[in-house]
């Protein structure tokens, strides 16, 4: 049994959980859409702007702007500000420092947000300048954006634990059925494992419905202590536990874990639960193996099971392993970093048992999961949270 020796997140809690529909483009800004997270993120809580005092923010097309800047343009006055550049691992390195900032009283309400446009070229001017290892080891052989260095992580993957088109295509037919239940998802036609294995190839193992596809929107929700929250009467969620890792597993020659597994026995000890008390996860999907990998990272079956674990249980939010139940970032869209926010808005609404149609039964005790950052050969940063909600 791992023991947690770190302090625990007594009476911190995340509430509002704010989702702006995404559009596959827009004309308007990062600026527009994290704005519209804000007033939502008002008007939800019942609050004045000027009582949040803290500020959190995540975005890749912000250009010279960063969570200061955005102070001014918002007329916001806070004591507390981050600007996380972590891409899928945001949202979970968010909440971590915003629930620290408030346990510690240096704020009292923190409004974590991301938010990306999607202009019809700046999905390539994101790739092209996403890092120097991209411009350096990737960009200059044509091999733009995430697609390429994937596909090598994810033959090496199915070739290592035996894991076929089939399994990992289970994944991607769940979430959309999921999705079909959200009136927010960009995926709005019903996806057969027949219809996964024949779309095109993108960049082998990786074909059409293993890739994400690039829209415009954003996530946001708070962090407070539990009295605040009760004070506003606003019903949240207690965040019970958190792990964050980058660069984990340096020396694996590629990718077959991620930070996780590292951390995983503390993010259960600190939690107090185990695995199967989970009600609902959320992780990272940028592509379905790497949900697959997070599978055995987070505990739910040995490493190279996996597959076996994804014949085995049906992912859906009526099924008995409901996962990724809005549909997730395959089927609803990645808005740039707000897809790492994604799945924890959803896990947050989930355990708050305001979800509407992709209400999970009787949810209470949730994990939502972050994974971002690949360079050239690996996703360099990794998290998850385990938050359960008031009737818990």
């Amino acid at each position: 049994m791992t023991l947690s020796l770190r302090t625990p997140y007594d009476g911190i809690v995340m509430a509002a959980p704010v989702t702006i529909p995404y559009v596959r483009y827009s004309i308007d800004s990062a600026q527009w859409w994290i704005g519209r997270a804000l007033s939502a993120l008002v008007a939800q809580a019942g609050i004045r702007a000027s009582e949040i005092d803290g500020l959190c923010v995540s975005s890749f097309t912000l250009g010279t702007d960063s969570g200061v800047g955005l102070t001014q343009h918002f007329g916001l006055c806070v004591r507390w500000l981050d600007t996380i550049p972590l891409g899928g691992a945001s949202a979970i390195a968010a909440v971590r420092k915003a629930a620290r900032a408030v346990q510690a009283r240096d704020a009292d309400i923190v409004a974590c947000v991301a938010g990306d446009t999607n202009h019809v070229d700046s999905f390539r001017l994101t790739l092209e300048n996403f890092s120097r290892f991209n411009q350096d080891a990737v960009y200059p052989y044509g091999a733009g954006g995430a697609n390429s260095s994937f596909a090598l992580i994810a033959r090496n993957y199915m070739r290592t634990f035996g894991v076929s088109r089939e399994d990992v295509g289970r994944i991607a037919v769940a979430q959309r059925t999921n999705a079909l239940r959200n009136p927010h998802a960009l995926m709005k036609s019903a996806l057969s494992i027949e219809q996964y294995l024949a779309a095109r190839p993108i960049s082998d193992p990786i074909h059409l419905f293993d890739c994400v596809m690039p829209c415009a929107g954003a996530e946001a929700f708070l962090v407070m202590r539990e009295d605040t929250a009760a004070s506003l009467r606003l019903p949240a969620a207690r965040l019970l536990s958190t792990i964050e890792r980058h660069n984990a597993f340096a020396d694996d020659p590629m990718q077959v874990r991620g930070g996780w597994a590292m951390d995983v026995g503390e993010l259960y000890a600190m939690a107090g639960v185990k695995p199967d008390d989970l009600d609902i996860v959320q992780t990272y999907d940028d592509y379905p193996v790497i949900s697959m990998m997070q599978f055995e990272d987070l505990g739910f079956c040995e490493k190279g099971e996996g597959a076996e674990f994804v014949r085995q249980h049906d992912l859906t939010i009526d099924g008995d392993f409901p996962h990724n139940t809005s549909g997730g970032q395959l089927s609803v869209g990645q808005a740039g970093a707000a897809g790492a926010y994604l799945g924890l808005v959803e896990g947050l609404r989930q355990v708050l048992g305001i979800a509407g149609p992709t209400q999970v039964r009787d949810a209470s005790l949730g994990l939502a999961s972050g994974f971002g950052m690949i360079n050239y050969d690996r996703g360099l940063a990794s998290g998850a949270a385990i938050f359960a909600g008031p009737s818990r």
